[in-house]
């Protein structure tokens, strides 16, 4: 038992059929990617999914780690809208609250609206939301925990978080993923929001490079000027899987890339070897 799996999952909305509209094609490969990645937890009857978000609430030094009963969220664009409730796994996400701290990481246990019972409910990021709505099947529906890094804290500790949730994953019992919730660089295109660089190709062909040859921790060695030109929002949670993968010997294999528009997308598995 413990951590079964991990992966790198984006979360750009048209890759779920409901919200793509006329950009079903063009983010179709990412689509069977993640539908890929899904199969996958179903054949390791994944039970619990620990998924870094960097959509969530952002506190500012701390790495959040959510305690509510529950999480939901919905998602419109003009195409239409999806909707998904969790159950959370609130013991296993205070043990990784505990060993966190007992481990002097810069750690928040956060709740939403009650304390205990259904309204115990934290509001879901499309972070989170995204790569559920693939990894949520009805049939076998897991139980999650969100966690929040920090950037504004040293890479060491985002990976020393990672060995943290391994522990915790090693006491409960059951199967658990990690799920490192990530989009690539968010500057290939002018158009987009945060412009064009030319480190945006650069930096995502880095991170399909790391996964090839199962050294995602190269990463970490990457020049700050250089990851603020390419605007990823990918480091951070892949700096905890580094912290997974310390612990769980897991052999990466890329699934499938592509950057139909301004930002890139990577699916990415790792099994225990």
């Amino acid at each position: 038992m413990g951590v079964a799996l991990a992966c790198i999952a984006p979360h750009g909305a048209e890759i779920i059929p409901q919200l793509a509209g006329d950009k079903l094609e063009a983010f179709s490969k990412t689509t069977r990617g993640m539908e890929k990645l899904a199969s996958l937890m179903r054949k390791q009857k994944i039970k619990t999914i620990v998924i870094a978000t960097p959509h969530n609430v952002r506190l500012r030094g701390n790495i959040g780690v959510i305690t509510s009963e529950f999480a939901e969220g919905s998602l419109q664009t003009e195409n239409g809208s999806v909707t998904i409730r969790f159950q959370c796994n609130r013991a296993l996400a205070e043990e990784i609250l505990r060993l966190a701290k007992e481990s002097k990481l810069p750690t928040v246990g956060v709740n939403y609206g009650t304390d205990a019972g259904s309204s115990s409910c934290m509001p879901m990021d499309w972070g989170t939301l995204i790569p559920l709505w693939f990894f949520g099947s009805k049939a076998t529906k897991p139980r999650i925990i969100v966690v929040t890094p920090s950037r504004e804290i040293p890479m060491g500790n985002l990976v020393k978080f990672g060995r943290v949730i391994t522990e915790a994953a090693k006491k409960s019992h059951e199967k658990v993923a990690f799920v490192a919730s990530a989009d690539q660089a968010h500057a290939h295109d002018s158009k987009g929001p945060y412009g064009f660089h030319s480190d945006a190709s650069k930096f995502d062909k880095q991170v399909k490079t790391a996964v090839k040859e199962n050294n995602l921790r190269a990463l970490l060695s990457l020049e700050k000027r250089f990851v603020e030109n390419a605007k990823p929002d990918s480091l951070w949670q892949i700096a905890i899987l580094i912290g997974v993968l310390e612990r769980v010997p897991m052999k990466g294999k890329l699934i499938s890339y592509q950057a139909p528009t301004y930002f890139g997308m990577l699916c990415a598995a790792y099994i225990p070897t």
